[in-house]
């Protein structure tokens, strides 16, 4: 693989950590900012709104801009971002510059993943977008406990000025690796861009992508309580046990960018039926110590998995003018999913069968994405064949 291509895996490591290390640092925000728990908390919603947003807002923006030109861009706004989180006077100060550095979260993943299968073969081209996404990976791994452990050694600020520092190096690895364009192949008219989003093919694709990360968040956002209330792990058992899960991560995304490069759209309904069939069974898993762990490992897998497949099956499906866009837009169908799965967890845990049902729960909406991917297959099909029986030549 190309070294630019690890230059998007490096961009992607600091915009991994900058969304994820928030959640190990609300007890210090919370303190430092004289705001509730709670109010901290809504760091992470304003992030997550944030991606959704951005995603439409640069793109009208941006459009025109080469692709090159715009990772670049964006990393300076990532930067810039984390550095006023670093600087934040206040609470509001800090919710901002939040928002803004995920500004750049949806474009940089979207663009970032139509520059990724530009620099390789076609035949590798969903293993190319599996390796940017793992700098997420490693994120979540390594990069998200050293920023904790920063922040609560030396305070919540340290752990933005580090993830500024990383910015700046992923910056200048961009600028140094990544190939410049002349726009030519890249720029969109926003018109022909927009036109895209009314395929039903990309239409569908985006509700796969939200349906299926609902399940993934629906139990992962609770996962550390499921341990320790139901499994019976004391909480110094959760950030290890976790560390499984992050191996699940990499080993699902690599296996999930390798199937699809293959057979892309097996592989988007194969991932599909596969993380529901791990969440059923961790429904069970859960109950007992040795098979929890293993069942939080497959889960990582499985919800990785179907990462470069349904990204990959969203840029084949808008093709040229406006993959930019519809592939940003996927990228906020994967952060809108969270939020509605976090949201629905909460629900289930609030006011229904409570904290055990939530596995099984999550279980139930992946059926319902690999429904709407099943039902786009079907009418990719039907197209495929009407416009063989019209001009026979072409087939």
């Amino acid at each position: 693989m190309p070294l630019a291509l690890y230059a998007l895996t490096a961009g992607a490591f600091g915009i991994g950590v900058t969304e994820f290390v928030i959640m190990g640092l609300l007890l210090e925000v919370s303190a430092d900012l004289n705001v509730s728990i709670s109010a901290a908390g809504l760091l992470i919603s304003g992030y997550a709104l944030g991606v959704v947003a951005g995603a439409p807002i640069l793109s009208a923006l941006t459009g025109r801009w080469s692709r090159t030109t715009l990772l670049i861009a964006l990393m300076v706004v990532f930067t810039l971002g984390n550095l006023a989180c670093a600087l934040a006077p206040d609470y509001w100060s800090l919710m901002a510059a939040r928002v803004l550095t995920a500004f750049a979260h949806a474009s940089f993943f979207g663009v970032g993943s139509v520059v990724a299968t530009g620099l390789v073969a076609s035949e590798k081209r969903a293993s190319a977008i599996a390796i940017m996404f793992t700098g997420l990976t490693v994120a979540n791994i390594l990069g998200v406990p050293f920023g904790t452990w920063l922040g609560q050694a030396f305070g919540w600020r340290s752990t933005f000025w580090a993830v500024t520092l990383v910015g700046l190096v992923a910056l200048a690895i961009i600028v140094t690796l990544v190939p410049r364009d002349d726009g030519s192949s890249s720029k969109e008219d926003n018109g022909s861009a927009l036109a895209v989003l009314a395929r039903p093919q990309v239409l569908l694709g985006l509700l796969t992508t939200v349906l299926s990360w609902v399940g993934v968040f629906a139990a992962f956002t609770y996962i550390a309580p499921i341990l320790t209330r139901i499994t019976g792990f004391s909480e110094s058992a959760v950030s290890p046990i976790l560390l499984v899960f992050g191996g699940g991560l990499i080993a699902g995304n690599l296996l999930g960018g390798r199937f699809a490069d293959r057979w892309l759209a097996q592989s988007v309904l194969g991932s599909l039926a596969l993380l529901s069939l791990v969440l059923f069974a961790m429904g069970c898993a859960v109950h007992e110590e040795i098979t929890a762990v293993i069942a939080i490992g497959l889960f990582g897998t499985a919800a990785f998995a179907t990462v470069p497949p349904l990204q990959m099956w969203v840029l084949e499906k808008a093709e040229g003018a406006g993959q930019g866009l519809a592939s940003s837009f996927n990228i906020a169908a994967f952060n809108l999913g969270n939020a509605i799965g976090a949201g629905l967890g909460g629900l289930v845990i609030e006011r229904g069968p409570g904290l055990g049902a939530v596995i099984w729960i999550a279980g139930l909406v992946p059926i319902t994405a690999f429904a709407v991917a099943f039902t786009a297959q079907r009418m990719e099909h039907r197209r495929t064949t009407r416009e063989a029986v019209c001009d026979p030549a072409a087939s």
